[in-house]
């Protein structure tokens, strides 16, 4: 058994024209129904315990579920609608109860232990990926619940519905948000900045939403990209407190499903044993400790601080030649900085005529994978993806044969999330024999019919960070699929994608991906140096303002229920407080995210997770280190023989083995954070 969806050919791709929402409900709950048919025979079978009768029956039990569900988050996250929106409402309590009628079923728990047993004895015949398969399993049951007395057991399933339900609230909450907020502008001289293609683009959404005049729309974080560019300091700040002010009041104000949720996160740790939902989740992790999390960002956060108020000085004196008799706000930070990288280094004006997004993702993205793997990406016309705007790719290995799927979907829409993301529509594995399918979810803004969509050089980099998660899912080489790809732990999953950033910087890629849009002439060698030059010039703001993210998510998840805030009104204080208690208060630098608009953490599956950018931030300086001493006549790493190698060792694997040991195995020792604190300082 391996799928109900209806599939197009050749691979599991869904044949998404025929799923609409009443066909996702069918398929899901058939899908749920199957698996609990199989894994109750499971744990009545009279047989001795084996590797194909409970680990890969038990897998291809679940396949179904979990394609189906994929299908049916790919369609919610990309282009929702009300009908999607209501399914996802009324599926999370019911999918809550199903994983806890398996995660607490004594039975299945017990076949488990029969098949340790069994293979400890020497009875069953099990291999290193069906051993850690198995001790991943009985580990995960015992983190849900399995041990506990059956009334503890039913507080906890009442919780983990109540939890879904709010999780799912909060998603429909926050996108209904953000486009509630977009600025309308009729005036056009508050537009003054602008380059023409974004007023184009600002005069179409505003237009597909029948307004006159312009539309800003909100990405999903604190800071706009329009910030760097709106001259009028009036528009500036009505555009950052529109963004700051989301889901404080009104239909779509988030704080009382906030606050429930932590409450209810930290009443199910309590229940499982744990001193805090944080304490839950690091525990799972590579982390292990919230300790060792707090020592962590705490190291990186005293030194982006010291960074951060150099740059506010230096940054005020600036705005005070730029924009005399103004006070300089937050609002002002990426205005003031964009322009002293035109001075000094190099803005995003100036970058993006160079920035075209088919050449980037063509000549930088693909054209990475190609110079360290042997990957080709070819477009499959006749292949459809889950939107109109989305296009299929097919990898094909050096010599030619199909590897899988990836499907790019490029441009914001107000039906889509923000942010930008990879999928595992289908997660390879060799049980099934499936190839992978992967989506590529980015948020450029979409250009106007014949106009070119020029990047800002975060959007390079964002391009290159979800394409390395594309490439773990996409290297897979492993038996089980629900072990495969980025089926890690969370603080280990960002490592590769996060590596796979570091090729976007590449001199030799850059020559070949930054060109005008109009001429096609190569980027001048004075900006490409002027811009790796300028690496690091913002450094204390981008450190600081994730890390106070982090320690946002931190405090939600580490405080006691009964020191939560009571009442909407109290989550502001809430805020201040705990940034001014790790240190990282700092008017200038907001965190990335606020509470209230904070996707990761309440429907994101990051909660108490976030800080996972970081931790390993730690893993891809390492490996970064690793490409450099492996470079060929000056490559840098981008090679053949290095990235067969990080395939190899590194991606192929999954999560199919404990990944801390996998990299120790790889590198020689565990990871240096020297490397990360030698990349992030500015001398």
């Amino acid at each position: 058994m391996s799928s109900l969806l209806p599939d197009q050919p050749r691979y599991r791709l869904p044949d998404f024209a025929r799923l609409d929402a009443a066909a996702h409900d069918r398929i899901i709950h058939e899908a749920m129904r199957s698996q609990r048919a199989v894994l109750d025979e499971l744990a009545a079978n009279p047989d001795p315990p084996t590797a194909e009768n409970v680990i890969h029956a038990w897998e291809l039990a679940q396949t179904p579920l979990t394609r189906a569900l994929s299908a049916f988050m790919t369609v919610r996250d990309a282009d929702t609608n009300d009908d999607l929106d209501a399914l996802d409402e009324r599926l999370a309590p019911q999918l809550a109860e199903h994983e806890d009628a398996i995660a607490l079923s004594r039975p299945l728990f017990d076949r488990l232990l029969a098949l340790r047993d069994a293979d400890a004895e020497g009875r069953a015949e099990l291999d290193e990926q069906d051993r850690f398969w198995l001790s991943e399993r009985i580990r995960r049951h015992r983190r849900s619940g399995v041990d506990l007395a059956p009334d503890a057991q039913e507080t906890l399933r009442g919780l983990n519905k109540a939890i879904a339900t709010a999780s799912a609230r909060f998603e429909r909450l926050v996108v209904a948000g953000r486009n509630e907020a977009a600025v309308h502008i009729i005036d056009e001289s508050e537009l003054d900045g602008l380059s023409p293609a974004q007023r184009r683009a600002a005069a179409a959404a505003a237009t597909e939403r029948g307004l006159d005049g312009w539309l800003l729309e909100l990405v999903n974080t604190t800071g706009q990209d329009w910030l760097a560019s709106l001259d009028r300091q009036d528009v500036r700040r009505r555009v950052f407190e529109a963004s700051t002010r989301r889901g404080t009041g009104g239909d779509n104000a988030t704080g009382r499903t906030i606050i429930e949720l932590a409450r209810l996160r930290a009443r199910r740790a309590e229940l499982l044993g744990y001193a805090s939902h944080a304490a839950l989740v690091a525990d799972d992790g590579c982390a292990r400790t919230v300790d060792a999390i707090e020592t962590l960002l705490a190291d990186i956060g005293g030194p982006a601080v010291l960074l951060a108020r150099a740059d506010e000085k230096r940054y005020r004196e600036a705005f005070a030649r730029l924009a005399p008799g103004l006070e300089f706000g937050p609002w002002d930070w990426a205005w003031t900085a964009a322009r002293l990288r035109a001075a000094t280094a190099v803005d995003d004006a100036t970058l993006r005529p160079y920035l075209e997004y088919w050449r980037v993702l063509h000549e930088g993205v693909f054209a990475a994978a190609h110079e360290l793997y042997g990957i080709t990406m070819v477009r499959r016309d006749d292949l459809a993806g889950y939107t109109s705007d989305s296009v299929v790719f097919e990898a094909h290995e050096e010599d030619g044969s199909p590897l899988g799927l990836c499907i790019v979907d490029p441009w914001t829409r107000p039906t889509k999330q923000g942010g930008a993301w990879m999928t595992d529509l289908v997660c390879a594995d060799t049980l099934t024999g499936d190839r992978p399918v992967v989506t590529l979810n980015t948020n450029v803004t979409r250009p106007a019919p014949g106009e070119p969509a020029l990047l800002t050089w975060d959007q390079v980099i964002t391009c290159f960070h979800e394409f390395g998660h594309c490439l773990h899912g996409l290297f897979a080489d492993t038996r089980y699929a629900s072990l495969s790809g980025t089926n890690t732990p969370r603080d280990y999953v960002e490592f590769p994608s996060q590596v796979n950033e570091n090729w976007a910087w590449h001199p030799l890629l850059i020559a070949r991906y930054a060109r005008h849009h109009a001429t096609g002439e190569p980027i001048p060698d004075e900006l490409v140096s002027r811009l790796l030059d300028g690496r690091l010039a913002d450094a204390g703001f981008e450190d600081l303002e994730i890390l106070a993210a982090m320690g946002l998510d931190q405090a939600w998840h580490t405080t006691a229920p009964t020191l939560l805030p009571q009442a909407p009104d109290g989550i502001d204080a809430f805020e201040t407080a705990a940034l001014r208690d790790r240190g990282l208060a700092f008017d200038l630098v907001p965190p990335r995210y606020r509470s209230r608009y904070f996707s990761h953490i309440w429907s994101g599956g990051y909660d108490a997770a976030y800080y996972s950018y970081k931790w390993a931030e730690v893993y891809d300086a390492d490996a970064c280190a690793w490409f450099a001493e492996h470079a060929a006549d000056g490559d840098g790493g981008l090679n053949r023989g290095a990235g067969e190698r990080f395939r190899r060792e590194v991606l192929a694997i999954g999560g199919s083995v404990d990944v801390a040991e996998a990299y120790r195995a790889f590198r020689g020792a565990d990871p240096d954070p020297a490397h990360l604190a030698r990349r992030r300082r500015r001398d």
